[in-house]
């Protein structure tokens, strides 16, 4: 029986991690999408894809390809999941996962042409980790003598959600691999219903393995423009901190294209290891609702609620109580700006919501009322006309940048924690209940000199009040030309 202790060493996990968060808003947002939320568990769905693919199991340090907004982010996390990193490449823009994963490729194979790559999106759930790492060591078996692995979840119901892999002939030496016969789209609930009793199918996951140098010749073979773009993209590369920045044009030049269209369905190499290790991509509330646990009524809460005489239906609340009366099939997401009220035979039509919210201009498509920074976060409480309010939390020992604004004075009152601030020439300390006001244009920076957190509320007045107003000039996190 192949273990994954035969691989030890050879696998290098690559978590794709970009999405745009509408199919989950508004828990899920563009600047915090969904891998980054604990939405199963008590943790992150990217802390998890981290922790089944540490080094402890016998893996590689883990690539991460991940939107540039979401950088210290995830330096964070992985921090939290006490998992060290290796390449960490910074996409300027979405290309989809074809692209992601010739770069992935081109920047293993510079040191190993034979590292199996386990390409994994950073945002679902593997609820039993032991059946995932015995279907890892099967898939780098075969993956190891020449082909290109999908890992086909073998279904449960007649999903209409998902894009199905028909299973062909065994491959020799192999038992559980099937060479791949076709790739079916999503189907219509009949299809789908025939697929489930035919028993040859398998619902694609969108989780692969391939030989770093197998997939390069892949890409050459049938998506050369975007392995051309990837190198040079690839040669745009601007180190900073323990990022890989890709140059916005030649990342962006690359032909946008999935990696089943560009390679999968093309490749005569393509294999499948049906499995089932309790997975889901959480691509909806309904799929959130299937996978926890209900109450007698079939309902799944979250947060502060209360639910009488309601069936089937998903509430969440991140703040305020949410009582719910009488209730059936709904979905009920109380947030700090927010409240989605839908259907849940129309949890996929979410995003048409979020659509309609960007054609309208509404920053909370993008951002929380809770903004996450690397120095720690903001909570906007209070916004009218000239002026703003903020929570501002800052983590041991970290530092703002050194800035000035243009266009708003502000002042700020320290509730927490202690607070060194610097006020053009002057260095001051600052304890709970003190204060300070920082004229329009002056040199400022905040510190948390302490061992706790530092809380202090930031009153912001002016005639522009938007995050753009910010000339820094000293920054610990390398963000002088962006925020």
């Amino acid at each position: 029986m192949t273990r994954l202790s035969d691989h030890v060493g050879k696998i290098q996990p690559v978590i794709l991690s970009g999405g745009s968060g509408s199919r989950l808003w508004p828990l899920s947002r563009t600047h915090y999408p969904k891998q980054f939320l604990p939405l199963y568990g008590d943790k992150s769905l990217f802390l998890q894809t981290l922790e089944r693919v540490s080094h402890s199991y016998g893996f590689r340090d883990p690539m991460v390809i991940a939107n540039e907004h979401h950088r210290f982010i995830v330096n964070e996390q992985a921090a939290k999941a006490d998992v060290a990193l290796g390449p960490f490449l910074l996409e300027p823009v979405g290309r989809n996962t074809a692209p992601a994963i010739a770069l992935a490729a081109l920047r293993i194979a510079e040191s190993d042409p034979e590292a199996l790559l386990l390409v994994l999106p950073s945002d679902h759930v593997i609820a039993d980790v032991p059946a995932f790492h015995k279907a890892v060591a099967k898939a780098a078996a075969v993956a190891a003598e020449g082909r290109l692995v999908c890992f086909g979840m073998t279904p449960t119901r007649a999903e209409t959600g998902y894009g199905y892999i028909a299973a062909g002939k065994p491959v020799a030496g192999h038992e559980g691999a099937f060479a791949i016969d076709a790739f079916k789209e999503k189907p219509d609930a009949k299809t789908a219903e025939g697929y489930l009793k035919s028993g040859g199918y398998s619902w694609n996951s969108g989780m692969f393995m391939f030989p770093a140098g197998l997939i390069l010749d892949e890409f050459r073979a049938h998506a050369p423009a975007i392995l051309d773009g990837a190198v040079k993209a690839l040669a745009s590369v601007r180190h900073d901190l323990n990022f890989e920045r890709l140059g916005e044009s030649e990342f962006g030049a690359i032909p946008a294209d999935s990696i089943d269209y560009a390679i999968m369905e093309k490749t005569a190499r393509a294999a499948v290891v049906p499995a089932s290790f309790g997975w889901s991509d959480v691509g909806s509330f309904g799929a959130l609702w299937d996978i926890a646990e209900k109450d007698a009524g079939g309902n799944v809460t979250h947060g502060d609620v209360i639910a009488e005489a309601c069936r089937n239906s998903y509430f969440h609340t991140d703040g305020r109580m949410v009582a719910a009366l009488g209730l059936e099939d709904l979905i009920v997401v109380s947030t700090e700006d927010t409240v989605l009220v839908a259907h849940k035979g129309q949890d996929q039509d979410v995003k048409k919501l979020v659509e309609r919210c960007k054609a309208e201009g509404r920053s909370l498509v993008d951002l929380h009322t809770t903004v996450y920074r690397p120095w720690g976060s903001y909570r906007s409480i209070a916004v009218g006309p000239q002026f703003q309010v903020k929570e501002l939390v800052v983590k041991p020992g970290k530092k703002l940048s050194l800035q000035m604004h243009h266009h708003r004075a502000e002042h700020w009152v320290v509730v927490e924690g202690t607070a060194t601030v610097t006020r053009d020439e002057d260095i001051l300390t600052l304890h709970e209940d003190q204060s300070i006001y920082l004229p329009l244009g002056c040199r400022h920076r905040l510190e948390n000199p302490g061992k706790i957190d530092l809380r202090l509320i930031e009153v912001q007045s002016g005639s522009y009040l938007g995050e753009d107003d910010i000339v820094r000039f000293e920054d610990d996190f390398g963000r002088l030309k962006d925020k």
